[in-house]
């Protein structure tokens, strides 16, 4: 669900979110030493702008690769390009059968999720009921309100995958929501980091008053930098 827009033609809509796998961002490192470890300097590959700014407010040392391809393409490289790790979805490698290859899933306290990471949907037509009901009793309700909550912070901030966004939604037993949001430069010196609490039910409410919590903190500014570049 990372990778899914957050404004929909608006025949469509998002019937179904399975049970979210592990939103955490996973580091893989050569020689399996985590983060805090890794030597001043290390070549660090990764294909986030998200991922990429909060590494380089925590190791303002490291040096950030950026990489592209499938996961089997951004592990080779770790080798074909020198890298002493590289930081994938931690759900993508599970779902591999990769997890001996996980070093380490890092604290969203460290790396923010992207919003919806590590979550599946089912997109379908509004106009065929027929099909919503019987996809139903695949709903996960805590997973899909944890990302009405995200994907509403990410539309307010005019956001998407390729933006140093983080949104990551939980539930208390209460029916209460957390929810934890973040924007941050490309070069990781600023990051506006801030979280909103509010019942489960109201998760886009509580999504769009969070994005306009740090956008009054000077997070428009990240944005617009981004969004039009001065040499554009």
């Amino acid at each position: 669900m990372k990778d899914v827009p957050v404004l929909l033609p608006i025949e469509l809509g998002l019937a179904v979110i399975l049970e979210r796998d592990t939103p955490l961002d996973a580091l893989v490192s050569k020689n399996g030493l985590p983060l805090a470890e890794l030597p001043p300097g290390a070549r660090v590959g990764t294909g986030s702008l998200r991922r990429s700014s909060q590494l380089l407010q925590i190791r303002p040392d490291l040096e950030i690769v950026p990489l592209r391809g499938n996961i089997n393409t951004r592990l080779r490289k770790m080798e074909t390009e020198n890298l002493e790790a590289v930081i994938l979805a931690g759900a993508g490698l599970r779902r591999m059968g990769w997890d001996h290859r996980i070093t380490e899933l890092i604290s969203p306290d460290l790396l923010l999720p992207a919003m919806g990471q590590g979550a599946i949907g089912l997109e379908t037509r509004k106009n065929h009921p027929e099909l919503q009901h019987l996809l139903f009793e695949l709903d996960h309700e805590e997973t899909h309100l944890a990302l009405d909550a995200e994907r509403a912070f990410v539309r307010t901030l005019e956001g998407g995958c390729q933006v140093p966004i983080g949104a990551y939604a939980t539930l208390d037993d209460q029916g209460g929501l957390i929810l934890r949001g973040l924007v941050a430069s490309l070069d990781g010196k600023t990051v506006y980091r801030k979280e909103k609490h509010g019942p489960a039910i109201d998760g886009p409410r509580v999504g769009r008053e969070l994005a306009e919590d740090i956008l009054s903190m000077g997070a428009g500014r990240i944005l617009q930098e981004i969004y039009n570049p001065p040499d554009s």
